[in-house]
């Protein structure tokens, strides 16, 4: 603006416009008498230099199971897909030490190619749900929906066993939750956008579109209202280490089991396909839906019958949050023939509380936008549209 200011007066001036520089005139006032008007900006930004800004970017939805989208890593930028998991803290690809089919099957980071990269020289080990890898850990300039992060700590994969990551659609892992459980120290990448102070609010949102269908949104320092109706209902982040918020309820259409009288901590993770429920409550949740185990171990239901099949609801910090079959009845047709099976799955650990467990997959979070506040540390759930 300085510039563009300076240009101004100096065409004034060549133009024969007398800029006056006493107290009754002033340079926007010159220039605007020659017909000049120059746009208002905020004089505080000179406090901050680099706006802050929002960005919110269409992500992959891959069979209703996976959500994720394109980042860039490095300078010149190499391009990469990752699962965006509010699950976990680290962020890591494919890497060109790696040579495993898992990484033989992907597109690899090569760090010499990059002239902003530095190396840690620190190992890692990160075990998932499904899946687990070993890594090096190295710093480079990583852009995330058009946000540019400056030396952001990255993991690069040395060893990715078995076949897990083989068929997946995606080079590595951004984890969106809190540093407090990153591997090896690593700072997360929101925890660089707040450092740094690039967000207009240091949150981020989710959007997961339905049917395999594409549409899918994640946004940083903003909330999109086009994608969700009503109000945001806002809970507590019961540990600062998942997204673990409190569960007060759980409802077979509309009465209370009473499973939760005492407490229930739900863990929220985009990276989790399903609903998990606890391992203790998953019988009688098959038995009010009528699924039977096939001989693979899934829950498969008449298809017929989705209709006659209960709502869920779970109570969460004074507000029901309903789930209807169609949000956790997969139907699938395969050769002509239809099959139907249960978005729901056991888990067998305890919260960090002690108190029975459940995990917010994609099941549930297709049917509520979520926003996840750093600054209150809090949860926020709306119906998605």
């Amino acid at each position: 603006m300085k510039c563009l200011v300076a240009v101004l007066i100096c065409m004034a001036l060549a133009e024969g416009v007398r800029v006056p520089l006493h107290k009754h005139k002033s340079m926007r006032q010159a220039l605007r008498d020659k017909g000049i008007v120059l746009p208002r900006q905020d004089p505080g930004l000179k406090y901050h230099p680099d706006e802050l800004i929002s960005a919110s970017m269409y992500i992959n939805n891959y069979a209703d199971t996976t959500y994720y989208g394109a980042i860039s890593v490095g300078t010149p930028p190499q391009s990469f897909q990752v699962l965006f998991d509010t699950g976990s803290a680290n962020l890591w690809v494919d890497s060109v030490y790696c040579n495993t089919q898992a990484c033989n099957t992907h597109k690899k980071f090569n760090p010499q190619q990059s002239s902003t990269f530095t190396a840690r020289r620190q190992s890692f080990y990160l075990p998932y749900g499904a899946g687990s890898l070993n890594g090096v850990f190295g710093y480079d300039n990583v852009n995330v929906g058009g946000i540019e992060i400056t030396n952001q700590e990255i993991g690069l994969s040395t060893n990715e066993p078995g076949e897990n990551f083989v068929v997946a659609p995606f080079d590595g892992i951004l984890g969106l939750s809190y540093p407090s459980i990153s591997a090896g120290g690593q700072t997360p990448v929101m925890d660089n956008m707040i450092a740094k102070n690039l967000l207009n609010a240091d949150i981020f949102a989710f959007y997961l579109s339905r049917n395999e269908q594409q549409g899918s949104v994640l946004s940083f320092g903003e909330v999109d209202n086009s994608l969700f109706q009503g109000q945001i209902y806002w809970t507590p982040v019961a540990s600062e280490t998942y997204w673990e918020i409190g569960v007060e309820g759980f409802q077979i259409n509309g009465q209370e089991t009473g499973w939760c009288s005492q407490g229930c901590q739900s863990v929220v993770d985009t990276g989790t396909s399903t609903l998990t429920a606890p391992q203790q409550y998953l019988g009688s949740i098959m038995q009010a839906i009528g699924a039977q185990q096939n001989q693979y171990g899934e829950y498969t239901v008449d298809c017929s019958q989705i209709n006659n099949m209960p709502t869920f609801s779970f109570v969460i910090s004074g507000v029901s949050f309903p789930l209807p079959p169609s949000a956790y009845i997969t139907q699938q047709n395969q050769n002509g023939y239809q099959s139907c099976s249960v978005g729901i799955t056991p888990t067998y650990l305890p919260s960090s509380n002690g108190q029975p467990m459940w995990i917010f997959g994609d099941v549930f979070l297709r049917e509520y936008y979520s926003v996840y506040d750093r600054t209150n540390n809090r949860l926020g759930f709306a119906s998605a549209v």
